[in-house]
């Protein structure tokens, strides 16, 4: 999967010369919780609802309304916001792209083709493709368990689900509790949880959680 299959488009952006509480308006407008900064099309920077919120005077202020909002006015986007800005293609792989926002301790990113910005992709994005990767929506048997790490053993697994009559609705693998196991986490259809149970009882080393989900 690629990024450009993910990611938000077209753009919400706004420009570095906007006041920073109609920018915040906009983007609660819009319900959106980032934007790219933009001027002339050209990637500029890129602000979030937390950059303009800590800008925004406390309640201690002793300031008076009209003088917040003529020293709000003053303040614009270009102040708040980051403009050494991290970005991927369209044609990046989406884990690519998450392990970057993981590592950099982001929450998006602006997508660009050929210098201009075509999308932007955000945690908010990577959680949706986890809930489908996990089968979140989907009705099944749902296990958790440790599988040896040796060649052949998920085969082994798979193929007896399917054998008694089950059909895979998501499965993923992780690292186990030791480098010679894996824990594995699937949801299954088409059979009972007692079922599910007996048939990966001889492809598992230890069974950590099995219930019935959606």
């Amino acid at each position: 999967m690629l990024v450009k299959e993910r990611m938000s488009s077209p753009v919400i952006s706004v420009d570095p010369n906007m006041p920073i509480m109609e920018a915040l308006k906009l983007m609660q407008d819009k319900s959106i919780r980032r934007t790219p900064v933009l001027e002339k099309g050209k990637l500029l920077g890129i602000v979030s609802d937390k950059d303009l919120l800590n800008a925004a005077p406390s309640d201690a202020t002793t300031l008076s309304v009209w003088e917040m909002n003529y020293l709000l006015g003053q303040v614009k986007v270009k102040d708040v916001m980051t403009k050494n800005v991290l970005t991927v293609t369209e044609d990046t792989p989406i884990e690519e792209a998450a392990y970057a926002m993981v590592q950099n301790k982001i929450g998006g990113m602006p997508v660009m083709r050929n210098n201009q910005v075509v999308g932007l992709i955000t945690e908010t994005d990577l959680f949706k493709i986890f809930l489908e990767l996990m089968g979140a929506q989907d009705e099944g048997v749902r296990v958790t368990a440790l599988v040896p790490e040796r060649p052949g053993e998920l085969d082994e697994l798979t193929h007896a689900i399917a054998q008694a009559g089950g059909s895979f609705v998501a499965f993923g693998q992780f690292s186990g509790d030791s480098p010679a196991n894996r824990m594995v986490t699937f949801k299954v259809a088409g059979m009972e949880l007692e079922d599910v149970k007996q048939t990966i009882t001889p492809h598992i080393e230890t069974l950590i959680d099995i219930r019935i989900c959606c």
